[in-house]
């Protein structure tokens, strides 16, 4: 199955959460944080969103950095994705 995105949204796939701290110690599943940077699986064609024309910045692959609470988390074939609008996503890490 594939997941595609409509209008401005756009599919992303979470990077691992850090599993140690700088200092040394191991952290268990519940206390690590929800890392807030993931990789594009897939982008919106874009468009007229809300009557206005949205013109798609980012593109498959790209590493982002994206808004804490924003989106819908998404199981599918077991992998965990999040579908956001893209001004939910603040940054491009290159």
């Amino acid at each position: 199955m594939k997941l595609v995105p409509l209008g401005d949204r756009v599919v992303l796939k979470q990077l691992d959460a850090e599993e140690t701290t700088k200092s040394g110690i191991v952290l268990p599943g519940q206390a690590q944080e929800k890392p807030q940077q993931a990789e594009i699986v897939a982008v919106g064609p874009g468009g007229m969103v809300d009557g206005k024309e949205v013109k798609m910045e980012v593109k498959e692959g790209d590493k982002v950095i994206y808004s804490k609470y924003a989106g819908t988390d998404v199981k599918l074939d077991g992998d965990e994705y999040v579908i956001v609008r893209q001004n939910d996503i603040l940054a491009i890490v290159e």
